[in-house]
């Protein structure tokens, strides 16, 4: 420096060497040497390495830049951003092993092949053994299909397709025999545990398919899967969280909660509860009676339910005394044919359209129009705004009405009715026939029409 010259930095190669290390990382995963789960796991772990290994090229630089005369280079803008990333990523890594992704997996139904999470392999398995006569099974599945059929021998039978997501083939046989299924009598009930959790957090699902004898009752517990029961003779009872549901040709009572999925249900003969937060809803051919409650996301289809049947959710409540024929419900519309009275609806935002409708109805609506077709004629009161109201009538009919429409009109096919209609509001009332049942009818900002059929 005594000459004026200034002394030159040393080329640092810090840098190049960290994202070379970085490069044979990624395409290791690429090229499908280690998987993506287990690199994750091994930068989780390992991470501060990229650090050490900086600093010490750095100081190998330093002292080889004094021996050399020239200046060492410091961090710089570029080597302290790189640092910043691979500190944040680390610790972000390091956090992450502590949760559990499986169950994060669960609620948001990301898929067991997730490429993150290892390499899939596939087992079989089979138990049985014989069942206690007058005993009921309980089953309990975490991950995994279920599905039960009948048959007339005096044993249970399992069968078990099971699939593990890990790094490596031996690590999936040792996690295949850690969860085997478990069959256990105790006070004449059978318990068949899944036993997908006894692996921890490694990614373990099996569907089991389950022979049982027709006449024994049957409660499910799962947590994600679909649920499918066939031609039982019995009490069901299932729960599950993610996952459809369908039940068939059950001689028993029914009672599912579903927390997400669809739900169908036909020939039972018995009762069915249903209640959770559902898709799609399809039940038909009930001997006994329907209730729902919950929220329902989808569409609902209700058809021939023997006795009464019920639907309750946060913007629905729903009553009829049977239904023959079919009714059906989503967002926007309710629509009904050949339905059994007494009849009672208070929603909101759906279009009302109800034919052959017999005994009294009683409905409360908004944001939608009501049509309604009785036959034979009941009483029936209707309150609704926004939105027009008709109600069609039997030619012949006999009846009292009373109806008035706020900032509407009134408009009526029967002569013997009174008809005014000013510009503010519309009235109706009167006899036909003989009277008889009572019609009321309340609009506000719609029109009222009484049709002859």
């Amino acid at each position: 420096m005594s000459n004026g010259t200034a002394v030159p930095y040393r080329r640092s190669f810090a840098g190049p060497i960290i994202l070379i290390l970085l490069g044979v990382v990624f395409l290791l995963g690429n090229l499908g040497v280690l998987t993506w789960h287990s690199l994750g796991m091994y930068f989780a772990k390992y991470w501060p390495l990229f650090i050490i290994l900086w600093g010490v090229v750095k100081l190998v630089e330093y002292y080889q830049a004094q021996r050399e005369g020239m200046r060492a280079r410091g961090v710089g803008v570029g080597g302290f951003f790189l640092l910043f990333f691979i500190v944040i990523c680390g610790l972000a890594a390091s956090e992450s092993t502590k949760v559990n992704w499986q169950e994060i997996g669960d609620q948001i139904q990301i898929g067991d092949d997730f490429p993150l999470m290892g390499n899939s392999y596939d087992f079989s398995d089979e138990l049985q053994q014989a069942f206690p006569t007058g005993a009921s099974l309980k089953v309990a599945s975490d991950r995994g299909n279920v599905v039960v059929n009948a048959w007339d021998q005096n044993t249970i039978k399992v069968s078990v397709h099971k699939k593990v997501v890990t790094n490596d083939e031996k690590d999936s046989k040792r996690i295949d025999e850690q969860t085997k299924p478990v069959l256990t009598v105790a006070d004449n009930v059978v318990t068949l545990n899944a036993n997908t959790m006894a692996a921890g957090q490694h990614g373990v699902s099996s569907d089991l398919e389950i022979f049982l004898p027709r006449k024994a009752p049957l409660d499910i517990a799962a947590k994600r899967g679909e649920v499918t029961v066939k031609d039982r003779v019995g009490a069901v009872k299932i729960s599950t969280a993610h996952g459809d549901v369908t039940v068939q040709n059950v001689d028993g009572n029914t009672d599912v909660s579903l927390r997400g999925g669809s739900f169908r249900a036909e020939n039972i003969k018995g009762d069915v509860t249903l209640d959770g937060r559902l898709d799609d809803s399809n039940i038909s051919n009930v001997t006994g009676s329907v209730k729902m409650t919950g929220d329902f996301f989808g569409s609902t289809s209700l058809a021939k339910i023997s006795k009464s049947a019920s639907f309750k959710s946060s913007r629905t409540d729903l009553q009829m005394a049977s239904l023959p024929g079919e009714l059906s419900l989503d967002s926007g519309d309710l629509r009904g044919t050949n339905v059994v009275g007494p009849f009672r609806l208070a929603t909101r935002s759906k279009d009302i359209h109800l034919e052959n409708i017999s005994g009294d109805v009683r409905v409360e609506n908004s944001n939608g129009t009501v049509e309604i077709h009785p036959s034979p004629l009941g009483n029936i009161q209707v309150d609704n705004k926004r939105g027009d109201v008709q109600l069609v009538l039997p030619e012949k009919a006999s009846f009292n009405i009373n109806a008035h429409a706020r900032r509407g009109e009134v408009q009526s096919d029967f002569s013997q009715l009174k008809v005014n209609n000013s510009r503010e509001e519309g009235n109706m009332s009167g006899t036909v026939g003989n009277g008889g049942p009572s019609v009321e009818i309340n609009n506000d900002r719609g029109t009222i029409e009484v049709r002859k059929g």
